[in-house]
This record gives C-alpha cells, sequence and structure tokens, in this order.
C-alpha cells in the first residue's frame, strides 16, 4: 500500500485545527440565565450551578417551577422580592411573619454562619405576642447581655423607642386578633440578635414577628410599611466588583463559574455558549455576513477569530 505523505498545507490545516482546539474560550455546558422570572440576574447571584459566585449559589436559586429567586437559610426558604444592585441590598419576604394583613405563628429567622449576608440596619423586628412573664428579653439573663453592671444587666433587650411601633402594629386589625397587650410586644434590633442574627422564638417565648424595613413616608399607617427583611451583601473582602464579569455582562452574558477551582466563565444565553471572556466575539461570530458590521474582538475572543479566520482562508486556498 501507497504511503500518503502529508502536504506541507495540509499540516498547516493540521497545526491550525490543533491549535484551535486550545485557544477555543468555551468551557462547560451550563447556561446561565440574566433573569428569573421578572427578577433581572446580575453577579453575584445565578440563576442555578454554576452561575452567580459560588457563595451565593447555594443560598439564592430560581425556583424553576414558580420563577422566583429564594433566599435558603437554616431557618427556611424566603421568595426574594427585590435586589437594589446600586445599593447591594436584597429584599426578602417571610410567608410565615405577621403583618398587617395577616398575623400567625412564626418559625422566626436566622442567617447561616458563614452566610455572604448581613441584616440592613434599616430593617426593624418587632417580636409579637411574647410572654411577659418567662421571655428572656425581659429579664436579666437576656441573652447577648454579657455586661456586669447592674444598671444594664437589668435592662430588657426591647428598644425603648420602638413602644410607638408596637402600638401601630397592635392597632392593625390581623394582630389585634391576637388579644394579647401591647407590652407583649418587643422592638427587637438586629444588633441584639448576636453575630448570626439568630431569632428563636421558641427560646424567646413569642409566638410571631412582624419585620418591615421602610415607613414608606407612612410612619402613622402600617399597611402602608414595607414588610420584609433587607440584607446587604458585598462582592468579596475588598467588595471590588470583578472586571472580568462587568465586561461579560456589558457584552449581554451572565457571570459563572467552572471547572475544578471555580473559575470564571461567561454564559452567553443567546447563543447557549460559554467563554472565559466575553460574549463579543461570540456574537459577531454567528452574525458574520456580507452588510454586517462585526463587533471589535478583544482578548481570547479575538486570538481565536483570528486562528478561524486564517484556518478558513487556508482551506479556501488548498488544493
Amino acid at each position: 500500500m501507497k504511503r500518503l505523505n502529508p502536504s506541507p498545507t495540509e499540516l498547516f490545516i493540521s497545526f491550525f485545527a490543533f491549535s484551535a482546539l486550545f485557544l477555543i474560550p468555551s468551557t462547560s455546558a451550563q447556561t446561565c440565565r440574566t433573569a428569573c422570572g421578572k427578577q433581572s440576574l446580575r453577579y453575584p447571584f445565578g440563576s442555578g450551578p454554576g452561575c452567580g459566585d459560588p457563595r451565593y449559589q447555594s443560598r439564592t436559586t430560581c425556583d424553576e417551577a414558580q420563577q422566583e429567586l429564594t433566599l435558603t437559610t437554616h431557618t427556611g426558604c424566603y421568595p426574594v422580592t427585590a435586589i437594589d444592585y446600586a445599593a447591594q441590598v436584597i429584599y426578602i419576604s417571610d410567608p410565615t411573619m405577621s403583618t398587617c394583613a395577616c398575623s400567625q405563628d412564626s418559625r422566626g429567622f436566622g442567617l447561616d454562619w458563614d452566610a455572604p449576608f448581613s441584616i440592613h440596619d434599616n430593617t426593624i423586628f418587632a417580636l409579637l405576642d411574647c410572654s411577659t412573664s418567662t421571655s428572656p428579653i425581659y429579664g436579666p439573663a437576656a441573652p447577648g447581655n454579657s455586661t456586669s453592671s447592674s444598671s444594664s444587666s437589668s435592662s430588657p433587650l426591647c428598644d425603648a423607642e420602638g413602644t410607638s411601633i408596637c402600638s401601630f402594629l397592635y392597632s392593625c386589625h390581623a394582630i389585634s386578633m391576637m388579644n394579647q397587650p401591647i407590652s407583649s410586644c418587643c422592638v427587637y434590633t438586629p444588633v441584639d440578635l448576636g453575630p448570626a442574627y439568630e431569632m428563636d422564638l421558641g427560646k424567646l417565648k413569642c409566638s410571631s414577628y412582624s419585620a418591615f424595613y421602610s415607613f414608606d413616608g407612612q410612619e402613622l399607617d402600617p399597611d402602608r410599611w414595607k414588610y420584609g427583611i433587607a440584607l446587604k451583601y458585598k462582592f468579596n473582602v475588598y467588595n471590588e466588583y470583578p472586571s472580568s464579569c462587568a465586561q461579560c455582562e456589558r457584552s449581554g452574558g451572565a457571570c459563572g463559574y467552572g471547572g475544578a477551582y471555580d473559575t470564571f466563565v461567561c454564559s452567553c444565553p443567546e447563543s447557549g455558549l460559554n467563554t472565559t471572556s466575553d460574549c463579543f466575539f461570540v456574537a459577531s461570530s454567528l452574525s458574520e455576513a456580507p452588510g454586517h458590521i462585526l463587533a471589535p474582538h478583544t482578548g481570547t475572543g479575538a486570538l481565536l477569530h483570528s486562528v478561524v479566520s486564517i484556518l478558513s482562508l487556508v482551506m479556501i486556498r488548498a488544493p
């Protein structure tokens, strides 16, 4: 049998084809979305595994059935009602807490000790239907009270300035149905919840709680208050937005991660491709045709585009 010797042109084509396997900035096949229902998704939040920041992915997930972003802690699952990306604040609601519209027994609320969140200073917690005789919030041995002075140790953990808030809450028809005195209400500030912001209603001897983060300009009308919990979040220890992620989102992509070391991935929803740079080169490559104006190629995308262009040219001219 005659042995076939590849021509220089064939070797050239093979070399570029082999090189392209290493230069193509594609990664795993997960597709990240830029929205969950009506809620837009930006870093550090993601639509599923491999999306967003890995520290947040296990705690905030997109419920496919409800098309709703959900925060999960050891105390339950909480729908995300809004995200203020400029202020880095996420707003959640607790289906079990009491409001002016509904009073019910609550589970309480707590953040996991390693959660990348902290309770926003604007959030006000009001414990409802607490036992004035057995609840530790009224006694000298209240949790978190490590001061040895008699004046401090005998002070309750209820905010004295919160009496008016309790009065307004107990004026709501739903909460008034508890048929409890206002003294059974305690405005419990986040600093008193401890380092993990734990609210164990069983230990506190309270049957329910209410939380809100804004009076919405209607301090005298509890029906108009914005009920829910506001949580702050940070991007990293320096709170810097990753530049690679910013470029990815500007190109219409969603930030994600992949591989053994959770390295950066830019997921391009429109094309279904994932890259290690951005979606500009993907969009321009797919739309390249006579009459189209291509977006500028940068970074790894430029290198890939050059390799593919040269390879195509060589293949066309090859005998």
